[in-house]
């Protein structure tokens, strides 16, 4: 994806400069001179000159088009068997992440759970070199669901589940955000991205589970989720 982005910007730099340069000279070369006509010798057909400015541009969006169907095909391809799952539910206004881990022992052996709210940015933790797959649905309105440093995006849309597999390979800590205007609050649906050691993530999830934060928030259910959560941020308060 990032070579994609900086491979655009390049051809678009190349062919800028080209178009800018064609302007300079043919501004500079048929400028008006001392004892010129008012009115320049006017050129009304020209078929080699036609017909290069309308194949030129299609052969640039072709050969565009092909990278970026080629790339998107390779970021959304699918691994046969994910190593983990994470559920995200997008909700005014803020995120909700279930890590289905039901299945391993090192993360506790059940499903766990971490709710935001508005006054509490919630965190995903991500394993480093393991694929994660991506469930993303929406409890009300259209979300996105966008980690700026993975070039990635997607729409979370109530009733049209969307998915996508991701395999982190750097650890770091990471902005995420909401980049649909989904209301009022839209600016708080912000979110941090862990990307870990298998174990701190395993760690993480044990954590969860010690805070009784078990269980899958569906997102039928995840606004009286939201509203739990808001209600223990006010009573630490």
């Amino acid at each position: 994806m990032g070579n994609m982005w900086i491979g655009a910007w390049v051809a678009a730099l190349v062919i800028g400069v080209f178009v800018w340069g064609l302007i300079g000279f043919a501004a500079f070369k048929f400028r008006r001179k001392d004892g010129d006509p008012a009115i320049p010798r006017q050129s009304r057909y020209h078929l080699p000159l036609e017909v290069l400015y309308t194949v030129v541009p299609f052969l640039v969006i072709g050969v565009l088009f092909f990278y970026t169907v080629r790339t998107e095909n390779k970021v959304l391809d699918k691994d046969p068997q994910p190593q983990h799952v994470v559920n995200v539910v997008g909700q005014k206004w803020s995120w909700t992440f279930n890590y289905m881990e039901a299945k391993n022992p090192d993360a506790g052996g059940v499903v766990t759970h971490e709710v935001g709210t508005i006054e509490k940015i919630p965190d995903l933790y991500l394993p480093v070199n393991q694929s994660v797959r991506f469930h993303l649905n929406s409890a009300d309105v259209i979300h996105s669901f966008w980690v700026p440093a993975f070039y990635f995006k997607m729409d979370v849309i109530p009733g049209h589940p969307n998915q996508f597999d991701l395999t982190p390979t750097k650890i770091g800590v990471y902005d995420g955000k909401c980049a649909e205007l989904c209301g009022t609050y839209h600016a708080n649906m912000i979110f941090k991205v862990h990307v870990v050691s298998v174990e701190d993530y395993n760690k993480h999830l044990q954590k969860l589970k010690a805070q009784g934060d078990t269980g899958e928030i569906k997102p039928a259910n995840s606004v009286a989720a939201l509203t739990t959560a808001e209600s223990k941020e006010g009573e630490k308060k």
